[in-house]
């Protein structure tokens, strides 16, 4: 029931709709009562007011149940067009109707708000372990790239004549790979925070996605290392209108996680189409792919795989998704029958070669 939301709406809203909808029921039941007599149309308007306490707050479904009785009486008990009851029988069934009416649009309302704070509690406990979660990997994720620049500083600061210039080399590296790992996990906190926030907004404009790719692979290139890399530029492709920025982040952390868990000499392969006037980005590898049972999992935030490597926040996927659907587009992760996984990432975007540009 929360999909609807009805109980967003302002009170006059709400009044206004539960009315409405007792006054479709009376028409179709005005259609109907000679087909199913009086005394069914009285069941036909109680799930009318059993429908509105699903939906409103209890002051609307009160007024629903008084109109639904009153509604009954004056249409379709004899005699009709009057609120007048000449049968003792039909009298009796009015007021259990209206004793009825209101204990079920009171009931059905308390069962509601009992329902709602026991999925708010759930949501409340689920948030609390999933940002713990997200600060215990921190606290690992963040304080290793920042002892490793501290502890390679040091050792240039207190041994200036005695380092090596290959060793300090060395020791810049280190800092130069630890900086990039800490600046990806702090942009990705600001990512997911945007995004739950509502504040993404692609701004397109007209772009190689060739440049892009190379762009993502070469800020990854001290970390792919152990690794292949694969991307053959295609010179057929026009230039997509798309967020640049926001492609490009969403490459990085779809290479890092296949540089992630993928066995060392690994191959990840990216490739680029233009399919229907979509821009489809395929990155895959020949490592060992995604349990079956967890794929549909492997998007949600902060979650890891049980036998993930040490470090990283379990964002990385979640914001892939969130950037995609952003820019209107779908993401799927399958496993390639050969081995290793595959992400599929399909945008909708303006497209035009070079020439056209020029005559804009």
């Amino acid at each position: 029931m929360r999909l609807l939301a009805t109980r967003n709406y302002s009170k006059v809203h709400q009044y206004v709709i539960s009315i409405l909808i007792i006054t479709a029921t009376t028409i179709v039941c005005a259609f109907s009562v000679n087909f199913i007599g009086y005394q069914a149309v009285a069941l036909v308007l109680l799930l009318a007011v059993s429908f509105n306490a699903i939906l409103f707050d209890i002051f609307p479904v009160l007024l629903s149940a008084l109109l639904s009785a009153l509604i009954w009486n004056f249409l379709f008990i004899p005699p009709i067009f009057t609120f007048r009851i000449d049968n003792a029988e039909d009298i009796l069934i009015f007021l259990m109707y209206f004793v009825v009416a209101l204990i079920n649009a009171v009931l059905t309302f308390k069962i509601r708000r009992f329902q709602q704070k026991v999925e708010e509690k759930e949501s409340k406990e689920k948030s609390i372990k999933l940002y713990n979660t997200l600060l215990n990997s921190l606290s690992h994720e963040l304080r290793t790239p920042i002892s490793t620049i501290i502890g390679a500083i040091d050792t240039i600061m207190d041994n200036p004549h005695k380092i090596s210039e290959k060793n300090k080399n060395e020791l810049y590296n280190e800092i130069e790979i630890a900086s990039f790992r800490l600046n990806r996990q702090v942009e990705n906190l600001l990512s997911m925070s945007r995004l739950e926030a509502g504040f993404i907004q692609p701004k397109n404009d007209w772009c190689d996605i060739n440049e892009i790719i190379f762009s993502a692979t070469k800020e990854l290139k001290n970390e792919s290392k152990n690794h292949n890399i694969e991307f053959t530029p295609n010179d057929n492709l026009p230039l997509f209108k798309l967020d640049s920025g926001l492609i490009e982040q969403i490459l990085r952390n779809l290479i890092h996680n296949a540089l992630q868990y993928t066995p060392k000499n690994s191959t990840i392969t990216i490739e680029v189409n233009n399919d229907d006037n979509n821009c489809s980005i395929t990155v895959f590898d020949n490592g060992n792919g995604f349990p079956q049972n967890k794929i549909d999992f492997v998007f949600d935030k902060f979650y890891r795989l049980n036998n993930a490597v040490s470090g990283g926040t379990g964002l990385g996927l979640s914001i892939v998704k969130g950037f995609t659907e952003a820019m209107n587009g779908k993401v799927e992760l399958k496993n390639s029958p050969e081995g290793g996984a595959k992400f599929t990432i399909e945008i909708p975007v303006e497209t035009s070669y070079i020439n056209n540009l020029k005559n804009e």
